[in-house]
């Protein structure tokens, strides 16, 4: 029967390496309480810190730099095919750019606190072509961060994460069971999340052939731009009337939409 106690005490590094890679790469599982159990058994004694936190940072670096390659080779077009995927679709390139925009490589350091931010924002820096020394030394300050920051929380509270532990049955034999129930749990909220925004747009969308026949019969409409700046120096082009504002300046600016008349607004 699966132990993940034996699992972890028997291929630790290895495990540690491997999990954090693939979460990077894309899977849909979360690092944070692998990164706080292994902190935990550092407290404990079953552990090197040093050398989890480098083996914790090889991974993360290398599935970073993977997509920051990506990002290079194939443009924009996959910061639109990993939001299809991703199970965080309210931090997907939006916030991203936006954040990007306005820290540039400081956007890196803080970037794996934020669900789905990680996964767009790396092949981000690679579209932008941000020099590779900078996104590697922005990145490894970032990983580096992240990973310290679990790693000693699980050690300084190792007592009570054990508790905890034992409490799930992570450590037991029904262990495999227990892990796939929770990680079945935490994709099925992801993807409700998802499927109940995506239900919103599709209820409150309206096509642009409708948009077209409401300005020709000069309906009393206005339509709000809000893409970013990225995306309209690569459209080239605007709606002629409508109104660019920023997602973040939305509610300071809000005073510039008419009150009287039907709002459409628009996005990348």
């Amino acid at each position: 029967m699966f132990s993940f106690r034996s699992l972890l005490l028997q291929h630790g590094y290895l495990f540690l390496f491997s999990y954090i890679l693939a979460v990077q790469i894309g899977v849909p599982i979360p690092a944070d309480p692998l990164l706080l159990i292994v902190g935990a058994m550092i407290g404990d004694h079953r552990y090197g810190l040093a050398l989890s936190i480098l083996v914790a940072l090889a991974a993360a670096l290398m599935g970073d730099s993977f997509w920051y390659e990506v990002g290079r080779l194939r443009g924009r077009s996959i910061l639109k095919t990993l939001c299809k995927f991703s199970l965080e679709p309210d931090s997907c390139i939006r916030s991203t750019e936006n954040r990007f925009t306005r820290q540039g490589a400081g956007a890196l350091l803080f970037a794996k606190f934020i669900p789905g931010m990680s996964l767009v924002l790396m092949p981000l820096a690679g579209v932008t072509r941000m020099p590779r020394w900078k996104f590697l030394l922005a990145d490894a300050a970032g990983c580096s961060i992240w990973i310290i920051g679990y790693l000693v929380a699980g050690d300084l509270f190792h007592r009570q994460i054990d508790s905890v532990i034992e409490r799930l049955g992570l450590f037991g034999r029904g262990a495999g069971m227990t892990i796939l129930t929770l990680l079945a749990l935490y994709i099925t909220y992801r993807l409700f999340q998802r499927w109940r925004l995506r239900r919103e747009l599709r209820i409150n969308r309206v096509t642009p052939e409708t948009v077209l026949e409401l300005i020709e019969k000069a309906e009393r409409v206005t339509i709000v731009d809000l893409r970013s700046s990225v995306d309209l120096e690569q459209d080239g082009f605007k709606i002629p009337g409508a109104l660019i504002i920023k997602p973040a300046d939305l509610r300071s600016r809000s005073h510039e939409i008419p009150k009287d008349q039907e709002v459409i607004l628009y996005c990348s």
